[in-house]
């Protein structure tokens, strides 16, 4: 059964950092199409993150360019996602996400793009 299992998230102030991981069990992580989304309270869950194009292309949200990194480490069979220079505006609940093994994905940024999803970190930032 896949489980993606994310951790690392926790309460900063303003200006802090945080490195998100989701560890994959029972499924391997696609090089062609893996994300990071997030939710705030009465807010839609959004796209913060991407990379695709067998991890050679990524997405950010306007948001988050020049403060957030996505990366992952195949032999760990992790995702990450480096958080800097965090505003109160990030305050979420954080999904890592998958799509099928072997598929590429149009829109990296489409929440319909992903199959596997993790249950999520909270990520609070205070001022």
């Amino acid at each position: 059964q896949v489980h993606l299992e994310e951790s690392g998230g926790g309460s900063v102030q303003a200006g802090g950092s945080l490195r998100l991981s989701c560890v994959a069990s029972g499924y391997t992580h696609s090089s062609n199409c893996m994300g990071w989304f997030r939710q705030a309270p009465g807010k839609e869950r959004e796209a913060v993150a991407a990379i695709y194009n067998g991890g050679g292309s990524t997405y950010y949200h306007d948001s988050v360019k020049g403060r957030f990194t996505i990366s992952k480490d195949n032999a760990k069979n992790t995702l990450y996602l480096q958080m800097n220079s965090l505003k109160p505006e990030d305050t979420a609940m954080y999904y890592c996400a998958g799509v099928r093994e072997g598929v590429y994905c149009f829109e990296p940024q489409g929440e319909y793009e992903y199959k596997h999803w993790g249950q999520g970190t909270q990520v609070t930032v205070s001022s």
